[in-house]
């Protein structure tokens, strides 16, 4: 290998000429499994009216099935997501898309509590290790030029299968029972792990740390397969002395500054978020109106982020992505901060479109802004302590929510204790300044 140059060397390979079918698939196929998980992580709010009702799950307990899965998803980010570094995205993805698809379909069959707690921390596990490593592998497969956009892109679908979901459970909830959102949904996931086995490559990058003539056929196969000129030698990026994946790595003087506010700012807007996305639906129905216009509070809420999601990764190409992120995170705080007054001259489902336009679009901002800051020897580390760490938020979130619910905290006073951590996300954020 050669020593002392830039690895832009190389990415600059992907930078030449058109897209090519191979790049266009690994961003649609991660599209259709961020679709897919936006889903699996939101139907249990959709359903928990119902499943509370059958198996007597009262509000605090149902609030610790939401935070269980939640905490799947924060370990499944920080502990298995890394190892991605090691062997590799695409084994990664295959495992964790199989293990969501089992897990989802055994839910359907739960008759008990604990059942519940087991099966939807299995999921949350197999979620929180294939998001850090979906996107590591969109921004790894896309053009310098596209990379904040093409993430944005896929990180739009969480939101967007939260949308979905919600429009295909109103009508077949009355008439089939909640059973039948978890079979369909496992069997799937399962259909696209199969999906992923067969289109989806390993990331160029990752062949390139592992440095061997093996991974340089691989990646010449790859570089042939999209049209782009191969190599005959890998170069060595000598500006970070990283010689192993780790969280030690992200605390190194080049990164700690901006790895603990990135931190801080996912566990601030966590909080927020999963909060929302757990109780919504049944803060609505506490409001006296009905169970279909709960669900679809929570299609307004996430198709609003839809919408937020790709114009905030379409501008970012203009703009600084952390300065968009900054106004994004502080208009929707001060929304929900005041959102008892908002009620009084605006429909629900406008407001919390808003409210999801804002807070949604920031958060897919967020993914961005992680898959920039490190380079590709920890980038799935990295995304993964992120989402990991922030993960505690979206744990304590809905926990909190639980008890205030139990309480009798009313819909307004819960958004506006809500509000406050997203206003200090927008704090903090505004310090990281990654474009």
């Amino acid at each position: 290998m050669k020593e002392g140059q830039s690895i832009q060397t190389f990415e600059h390979i992907l930078d030449d000429g058109k897209l090519s079918l191979t790049q266009i698939l690994v961003v649609f196929i991660s599209f259709l499994l961020m679709i897919l998980d936006g889903f699996d992580i939101t139907s249990m709010s959709f359903v928990a009216q119902r499943v509370s009702e059958q198996l007597n799950i009262n509000p605090t307990n149902l609030g610790l099935v939401f935070s269980v899965t939640l905490a799947g998803m924060m370990l499944g980010a920080m502990i298995i997501a890394p190892y991605a570094d090691k062997i590799g995205r695409r084994k990664m993805l295959i495992a964790s898309v199989i293990a969501i698809g089992i897990s989802m379909f055994l839910t359907g069959l739960v008759s008990a509590f604990w059942q519940l707690v087991v099966l939807r921390t299995i999921t949350g596990l197999g979620v929180g290790a294939m998001l850090a490593n979906v996107t590591a592998l969109t921004s790894e497969y896309t053009p310098t030029k596209y990379r904040s956009f093409s993430v944005a892109i896929i990180s739009a679908g969480f939101p967007l299968g939260a949308t979905i979901g919600g429009i295909i459970v109103v009508p077949i909830l009355p008439t089939y029972g909640w059973e039948i959102v978890f079979f369909s949904l496992g069997l799937v996931t399962l259909v696209m792990a199969v999906v992923v086995y067969c289109f989806v490559p390993e990331s160029l990058q990752f062949l390139k740390t592992q440095g061997t003539d093996s991974a340089l056929n691989k990646v010449n196969l790859l570089l042939t397969k999209m049209n782009r000129s191969t190599i005959s030698e890998f170069v060595v990026d000598n500006n970070y002395a990283i010689n192993k994946a780790s969280v030690l790595s992200l605390l190194s003087p080049t990164f700690r500054t901006k790895t603990i506010q990135l931190w801080l700012t996912f566990l601030c807007v966590f909080i927020s978020l999963y909060f929302l996305l757990s109780w919504l639906p049944k803060l609505v129905i506490n409001e006296g109106l009905s169970e279909s216009d709960s669900v679809f509070s929570a299609v307004a809420l996430n198709g609003g982020g839809v919408i937020g999601s790709l114009l905030l990764g379409w501008f970012a190409a203009n703009f600084g992505l952390t300065k968009l992120i900054t106004i994004f995170l502080s208009i929707s705080g001060l929304a929900m901060l005041s959102f008892g007054f908002l009620f009084e001259f605006m429909n629900l489902f406008i407001l919390l479109f808003i409210i999801g336009f804002l807070l949604l679009g920031a958060y897919v901002g967020l993914y961005s802004t992680s898959a920039k800051m490190y380079p590709t020897e920890v980038r799935a580390t990295g995304i993964g302590w992120a989402l990991g760490l922030g993960r505690f938020g979206a744990v304590i979130g809905p926990y909190v929510g639980g008890l205030l619910i139990t309480y009798g905290f009313s819909m307004e006073l819960n958004f506006a204790v809500f509000a406050i951590p997203l206003l200090i996300a927008a704090a903090i954020v505004f310090q990281l300044k990654v474009r």
